[in-house]
């Protein structure tokens, strides 16, 4: 009876034990899909499975609103403990002392060595490392090889020779040149226009003015709008965001689609290979393009009661095999040195980005993240004023010195704290 007693009570300090020990992560993706929640969840589980202490509890939010939600859920005390970071959002969470600095961590991590200095250089934009990206997005052109061949053109290569396509591709019945996105996440193409234009990618001059308002700015911003308003992108593109764009694309509505790799994962689904092509996005008057190249990552929130768990699982996404996976799931160029080898990333359907990464005539253009407010600018600011000027109620110019005050006043604050 004495080693039966002692044997329940020996099973309940177990069992309080284990119950004592349970912690539970809360983590949020903010660029969502139901393919990418499932890999996401694939890694979780392996991770999940491999720390049984450990329960990990994703919250999907929907792109079109995820800034505003995270944001609502920071400010109420509803704070997760990882984080998808985009990096349009970086300066402002790490600017007000929100993130963890992983930093040390990575230190001790035994992938820390392997990442790419590109990596490490992105994930320290805010100033001290406060993100692990998991990859590379870098802008290029997608086109429908039977639209252009029954419009009777080629793929461009110049900003002159994509109007004129995109003019000859809606002369067809039904079609669309251009998928323009209209709807969130569209700053990137209103940025590549201003800049093809404008002969730069430069954002501001020496004495800190925007160069969002310069002549050759506003003129590629008004081919933003002539696109849309002459026709060549279909009507409801002003409200388009990621996934319209991309079955705008895969649906034949219309020709060309300026994405990155990860819109290769829907489109190769319902394309066969030999329907599309990618090529490097149009030059502008200087013989130069400049494709946008952003990221994304995981961080983690200083408010956390549990940062080197929450690291561990930061670890376990970020680590040489996941990275690998969720970078042919999700779409991204991975970050860990070698992974480029990878047969995967060596296919044909990879090579306009391969082109702009070894072209001289182009020039990536890494957005001014480390901006406080620049998340608010990009998710925000130009949703709402692009918009009215698409529908006719706002001009270029207009369009253009709106911007151009908003990041002057930006950039003297942030140089103001250097």
């Amino acid at each position: 009876m004495k080693k039966f007693l002692t044997g329940i009570t020996t099973a309940a300090m177990l069992m309080g034990s284990a119950a004592y020990a349970e912690t539970t992560l809360k983590l949020v993706e903010v660029i969502t899909s139901p393919e990418r929640t499932k890999v996401l969840q694939g890694i979780v589980d392996g991770y999940e499975a491999a720390n049984p202490d450990v329960t990990v509890e994703i919250i999907s939010l929907p792109w079109g609103q995820a800034f505003e939600k995270l944001a609502t859920m920071v400010a109420g005390g509803d704070i997760p403990d990882v984080v998808e970071m985009p990096d349009t959002w970086q300066a402002l969470y790490a600017g007000s002392g929100q993130l963890a600095s992983l930093t040390d961590h990575v230190a001790d991590w035994e992938h820390g060595a392997t990442l790419t200095e590109k990596t490490v250089a992105m994930g320290s934009q805010a100033g001290d490392l406060y993100m692990i990206p998991y990859g590379f997005y870098l802008r290029a052109m997608f086109y429908n090889k039977a639209l252009l061949a029954e419009a009777g053109v080629e793929p461009p290569e110049t900003m002159a020779d994509f109007m004129a396509a995109s003019a000859a591709v809606s002369e067809l019945d039904g079609k669309s040149g251009y998928c323009l996105r209209g709807g969130p996440g569209g700053t990137n193409g209103w940025v590549m226009m201003a800049a093809a234009m404008n002969g730069t990618n430069d954002f501001f001059t020496e004495d800190g003015k925007s160069r969002m308002n310069e002549p050759g700015s506003v003129e590629g911003i008004q081919f933003m709008l002539d696109l849309y308003q002459k026709g060549y992108a279909p009507k409801d593109a002003v409200s388009w965001g990621f996934n319209e764009i991309v079955a705008g694309f895969y649906s034949g509505t219309c020709a060309f689609l300026d994405q990155d790799p990860d819109a290769l994962i829907a489109i190769s689904e319902r394309m066969p290979a030999e329907d599309f092509a990618v090529i490097p996005m149009p030059v502008g008057p200087s013989g130069k393009a400049f494709p946008t190249i952003g990221f994304a990552g995981w961080s983690i929130f200083k408010a956390t009661e549990h940062e080197d768990k929450a690291f561990d699982l930061v670890a376990a996404l970020s680590a040489p095999e996941a990275n690998g996976t969720w970078a042919k799931r999700v779409g991204v160029i991975p970050v860990h040195k070698g992974a480029d080898q990878d047969p995967y990333f060596q296919k044909e359907q990879f090579e306009g980005w391969f082109k702009e990464l070894n072209g001289a005539q182009y020039e990536p253009t890494t957005m001014p993240t480390y901006l406080e407010k620049w998340g608010y600018f990009a998710s925000t600011v130009v949703l709402e004023t692009s918009q009215e000027a698409l529908l006719g109620q706002r001009s270029a110019q207009d369009l253009a010195d709106e911007w151009a005050e908003f990041l002057t006043d930006e950039h003297a604050k942030w140089q103001a704290k250097q």
